[in-house]
């Protein structure tokens, strides 16, 4: 192991941390309670001074990072996840369920959680509480006080005890299955119960259910188990950042307390980005598998813009919004009848025009997840074109946003060269070819030879 390697991987696991305090030597002694060993009469007064000032600025420093942390990843940032927002509670759960029924394009969707994480509002003490549906309801969730007991023979309650999914193809032969008639489950045939949990704990189920034989797809599946997971590390990040606002508050409290619970938040918060692209790419294969396109059409699409944004040697973070930009380009098309990419005759008038304003449905779609906002202008520019004939604003040359343009390039030649219902996929020679005779109207110049050169 070379010298570098060694005092990258430090002693401790605080040292470890990518947020730890720079280059503090003092660190890994505390960190493993090595102050303890120190002979007394080694230690003069001048170094029980620095030790006792380096303490409190240490403390100080680690208060300044914990409360960094927290304002980052606060209920106001990237906790708006599916909709969350600052509204009351119950309001942002059904925006969740509603959310959900609109990507997995099911009849219902219900959010259960655990007493311990509904807000307090569990006038009987349920294990599982329904805090969110996507049925419309005369009144509020809360003011019809439905949950579940773990000893209840239920989906619901197996789905979170077992961590499991619970699937059942035929409800209406399922003696198991008891249909609350509040939320419409008399006429559900399609049930599905997913478990939210994460490393650290249990919090819920999401609850899909079809009044028809439809199945889930495979596709849908994965996004929503995906979903499930990101939705519980999101809430018990939350919950972290609660604790660690409060603990940074309370008189007496020790580095090593503080170096504990950051160690916590950031391995949370790296857990979190893992399921955050997890959940980019399902969605972008759903997408795909909705559109009757190849599985990695998406992710070969973005592959390519990210291979363009390396060679432009564009920095990490605009290198990783480019990339989930172009799997998400099309995020809209989950909204749209899946016979509509399926047909080989005209499309109508009407067809048309639900294909032609599908960017604007997937922008839309991406508001209400908040930590892909960034992403939203790149999508909604990757229709403009070089000359200033594209769309939804005809901007024209350098004024299309590089992300976009790029996004653009890539989408192009990956359209060109997948199989489509009406056509057969083009060699790499004759969609370039195709693309460099539009070079200069619909497409960055620059990009066009930069693209022949990586393909080439």
């Amino acid at each position: 192991m070379t010298e570098e390697k060694k005092e990258k991987k430090g002693v401790s696991v605080f040292s470890r941390s990518e947020i730890s305090l720079e280059n503090d030597p003092l660190e890994e002694i505390f960190a493993l309670n090595l102050g303890d060993f120190i002979s007394e009469h080694l230690i003069s007064d001048e170094l029980v001074q620095k030790i006792s000032k380096n303490k409190v600025d240490k403390l100080e420093s680690l208060k300044k990072q914990l409360k960094e942390l927290i304002s980052i990843y606060s209920i106001d940032n990237t906790l708006k996840l599916l909709g969350f927002s600052g509204r009351e509670e119950y309001i942002i759960y059904n925006a969740i369920a509603k959310t959900i029924k609109q990507m997995l394009e099911i009849d219902a969707c219900h959010v259960y959680l655990s007493k311990e994480n509904a807000m307090g509002q569990n006038p009987k003490e349920y294990d599982l509480l329904l805090v969110g549906t996507s049925v419309k309801l005369n009144e509020g969730v809360s003011s019809f006080d439905i949950g579940l007991s773990f000893n209840d023979t239920d989906y619901v309650a197996d789905s979170y005890r077992f961590n499991r999914n619970v699937e059942v193809e035929n409800c209406k032969n399922a003696n198991v299955f008891k249909p609350n008639l509040l939320l419409n489950e008399d006429k559900v045939q399609y049930y599905l119960a997913v478990p939210m949990y994460n490393n650290m704990e249990k919090v819920g189920v999401i609850v899909v259910e079809n009044y028809s034989e439809k199945v889930l797809s495979k596709e849908f599946m994965e996004l929503l188990n995906v979903t499930a997971k990101l939705f519980a590390t999101s809430m018990s990040l939350k919950k972290l950042a609660e604790e660690t606002d409060e603990m940074i508050n309370t008189e007496g409290v020790t580095i090593t307390h503080l170096q504990n619970i950051r160690a916590e938040l950031t391995a949370l918060i790296g857990d979190l980005s893992l399921e955050q692209q997890l959940f980019v790419e399902n969605l972008a294969k759903a997408v795909d598998a909705k559109a009757n396109m190849k599985n990695n059409y998406s992710i070969e699409a973005a592959d390519l813009a990210k291979e363009i944004s390396t060679v432009l040697g564009l920095n990490e973070k605009t290198k990783d919004l480019i990339y989930y930009a172009a799997l998400l380009r099309n995020i809209g098309k989950i909204t749209l009848p899946e016979e509509l990419f399926n047909k080989k005759e005209k499309l109508s008038e009407e067809d048309w025009e639900k294909l032609q304003n599908h960017p604007n449905v997937g922008v839309s779609i991406l508001m209400s997840i908040n930590f892909l906002s960034e992403v939203v202008p790149y999508i909604n520019y990757h229709k403009e074109y070089w000359d200033g004939s594209g769309e939804p604003e005809g901007l024209k040359g350098y004024s299309i946003p590089l992300g976009s343009r790029i996004i653009a390039i890539s989408d192009a030649y990956s359209a060109l060269t997948s199989k489509r219902a009406y056509r057969d996929a083009m060699s790499k020679e004759k969609a370039l070819e195709i693309i460099k005779s539009e070079s200069g109207f619909k497409w960055d110049p620059e990009l066009v030879n930069l693209l022949e050169n990586i393909i080439i």
